[in-house]
């Protein structure tokens, strides 16, 4: 049986968004909305709980986008490797910043981290600048609501800490 061959750059792109979802959906399986989190004190201004589930799906379809659009414009094995480092770290400081704050329970160790996951996505913008512009803006989101985040993680330690547990 011949299947119909889907073209490289939608191949490429499917690619992006299976690799951004997977990162979200590990993420998403790491946060626990359990009577621990329900127990803290949060800031008056915290979004409502429903609202992060919109927020992160946005954030990494927009990174699906990104990645596709630099590794499209990545024409040497060199470009490529650099893109998928800056994404892969990235991933990475991602989910282990979630396994921190609601695995581990610990959102002051979280608050250490997220200074790495906010420098992650400010490398990513500038590693891919030259490669396109867009996927380079695409992240301006990502950064920007980071850069919220962790200011709401630094009042939840503030309203809650300290915290003891894991070591």
């Amino acid at each position: 049986m011949n299947l119909p061959r889907i073209p490289q750059a939608l191949s490429r792109l499917l690619v992006a968004f299976v690799l951004s979802y997977a990162t979200a959906g590990i993420g998403a399986a790491l946060t626990e909305l359990g009577p621990w989190y329900f127990a803290l004190r949060h800031p008056p201004w915290k979004p409502p709980d429903a609202a992060f589930g919109v927020i992160w799906s946005t954030i990494f379809t927009l990174c699906a986008i990104s990645g596709w659009l630099a590794w499209q414009a990545a024409h040497t094995r060199v470009l490529r490797m650099r893109v998928a480092w800056l994404f892969g770290v990235n991933a990475v400081l991602n989910i282990f910043w979630s396994a921190l704050y609601f695995k581990l329970q610990r959102p002051d160790w979280a608050l250490l981290e997220v200074v790495f996951l906010w420098l992650s996505i400010l490398a990513l913008m500038v590693g891919l600048w030259r490669l396109s512009r867009w996927a380079s803006l695409l992240l301006l989101t990502y950064w920007v609501w980071v850069s919220i985040a962790a200011v709401l993680n630094l009042q939840t330690v503030q309203l809650n800490g300290p915290f003891t547990g894991v070591l």
